[in-house]
């Protein structure tokens, strides 16, 4: 975590690596409040190579939707830095990428329109979230287009990744409620090689 008290974002890393939590410094006063969402300046040093941002994606959920768990085949993967911009929710990073020393480990974070916290996803990794209020809506910075041919997801509800969601009661798409757990994901030879993620993060540095 960043030591100076005047930085406009605190950046924390996750147990899950390739993800880092990033808290900006809010500045309310009798106007409302102002922070900075975004800050290059923070990320960069922390993910070890530029971001760039490819598309934006925003979602609007009702209380106790999962989306997910989605990731895109590496490379080039699609990178992600996930805001609530309205509400509350449980938003979760798993690691599937095989060979990883955490593999089929996860991390969880709430997200809100309160503290305004941003995730970073890095690519290769499983992504997921909950609604936990009446409505939420999530805005993403993606590096890389939407590419339906190169995207994957993991059931969310699988027994063996057991992901902390508030209830079994939850609202999936069709397409998530029919995704193969992680063990059928391995069989198929779906998932992301660990090693081939390092070396594309290695490729983006250089």
């Amino acid at each position: 975590m960043t030591a100076d008290r005047f930085a406009a974002v605190e950046v924390t890393p996750l147990s899950i690596e390739g993800s880092w939590l990033f808290t900006p410094v809010l500045r309310p006063d009798d106007r409302g409040v102002f922070l900075e969402s975004y800050k290059e300046s923070a990320i960069e040093p922390a993910i070890g190579h530029a971001f760039t941002l490819k598309q934006m994606n925003i979602s609007q959920s009702r209380s106790g939707t999962v989306r997910g768990v989605h990731f895109a085949d590496v490379p080039p993967g699609q990178a992600k830095y996930v805001q609530c911009f309205s509400g509350r929710i449980l938003d979760i990073v798993v690691d599937i990428r095989v060979g990883s020393p955490t593999f089929g480990q996860w991390d969880a974070i709430e997200l809100d329109d309160e503290t305004r916290k941003g995730l970073y996803i890095s690519e290769g990794l499983g992504h997921a979230f909950c609604a936990l209020t009446d409505s939420v809506t999530v805005g993403y910075l993606c590096s890389e287009p939407y590419a339906p041919t190169r995207e994957h997801g993991i059931h969310p509800l699988d027994t063996d990744l057991a992901l902390p969601w508030p209830s079994d009661d939850v609202v999936l798409s069709p397409k998530d409620a029919a995704a193969p757990t992680l063990a059928e994901a391995v069989a198929a030879g779906l998932l992301p090689d660990y090693e081939a993620c390092l070396a594309y993060q290695r490729e983006l540095s250089s």
